[in-house]
């Protein structure tokens, strides 16, 4: 299903939702955190998916150990440095891993700016290692407020030369996203690009202010948007990026399988839509499952998935000359 002669391409992937089973129980032995099991498949359950969840909010208590034993920041360079390689291993040519550095700071008080800091090492020393190209998404979690959500942008902006973009992600249900105009109109003009959480768990208006007053270039999910055939149009127009999770969105309930997902629809109305993993740890999947299983499960033909692969690389967040390299490589390594 997957083109080999083509970049294989992952925008949308939370590196705080994708920390190995052995790493935290590594760190929890380290930092003397209790943890509810002392093996791999004993922890399996408590971090990874294993029946749907009622909603997004739900899912995200998921990533509770994940986050949970990041005691130091010695830790957060570890689990983004351990993303790359991951990355690398699965196969990737091309990956923006996104993380919020208030909702890794928080369990043991660290200081964002800090965590943004270690992420940023950890990356430097995986692509130096690798090769690989990467490319780092700040989060402002909605979650926290307006208040902290100051916080946050402050801690990222600190780095936003090292930044490729800013992601409004957390409870789109109850932080509705014309909070956080402001935070998003400052991250712009310091040249950053925006993508934003919407659709997901909230209807078509979230996705309408996220491009009309938010100026988002890509959405995350935006699941419900195929409720609005004036907002299809409004997104093929525009060539708004849409970064799809099959897996996580059948998860959180957010659609009640992958056929009653919309990226067929997404597809077929000549939307940028692409395939993505989410939060491949918690999900326990990763972007070939997603491509070779979940996309077919959703009613995607052949023809559609080489699509969303190439969708992948017209939206992401990389100059011409960087995505034509990208290609040039895959070339290269396919003679």
């Amino acid at each position: 299903m997957i083109d080999p002669s083509f970049p294989l391409i992952d925008l949308h992937r939370h590196l705080d939702g994708n920390v190995r089973l052995r790493t935290i129980l590594e760190l929890a032995d380290q930092h003397g955190i209790p943890l509810p099991a002392s093996d791999e498949e004993g922890l399996r359950p408590y971090v990874q998916v294993t029946e749907p969840q009622p909603g997004v909010m739900a899912f995200l208590e998921k990533f509770r150990y994940m986050v949970g034993v990041l005691a130091d920041y010695e830790a957060c360079r570890r689990i983004a440095y351990e993303n790359v390689l991951d990355a690398q291993r699965e196969g990737l040519d091309y990956v923006e891993l996104r993380f919020s550095p208030l909702f890794m700071a928080q369990p043991h008080q660290l200081h964002p700016q800090g965590v943004v800091e270690a992420v940023l090492d950890g990356i430097t020393a995986a692509r130096r290692e690798t090769g690989m190209m990467v490319n780092l998404i700040g989060i402002l979690s909605r979650t926290y407020g307006q208040k902290l959500a100051w916080q946050e942008l402050e801690a990222l902006l600190a780095f936003a030369d090292q930044l490729v973009a800013i992601d409004l992600a957390g409870d789109e249900a109850n932080y509705p996203g014309e909070w956080f105009t402001e935070h998003l109109n400052q991250a712009r003009q310091r040249g950053l690009h925006l993508t934003v959480h919407a659709g997901e768990a909230a209807g078509p208006s979230s996705v309408w202010q996220a491009v009309r007053e938010l100026k988002a270039e890509r959405l995350g999910h935006a699941v419900h948007a195929i409720e609005d055939p004036a907002l299809m149009d409004y997104l093929a127009e525009k060539a708004i990026g849409i970064e799809a999770n099959l897996t996580s969105n059948v998860q959180t309930s957010t659609v009640s399988s992958y056929a009653a997902h919309p990226l067929r629809q997404f597809l077929a109305h000549g939307l940028l839509a692409t395939i993505n993993t989410d939060d491949p740890g918690i999900s326990g999947i990763d972007l070939r499952y997603e491509y070779e299983v979940a996309a077919p499960a959703a009613g995607l033909s052949p023809q559609q998935i080489a699509q969303a692969q190439r969708n992948a690389l017209t939206v992401a967040f990389l100059s011409p000359a960087e995505k034509q390299a990208l290609v040039t490589q895959k070339q290269a390594q396919k003679k």
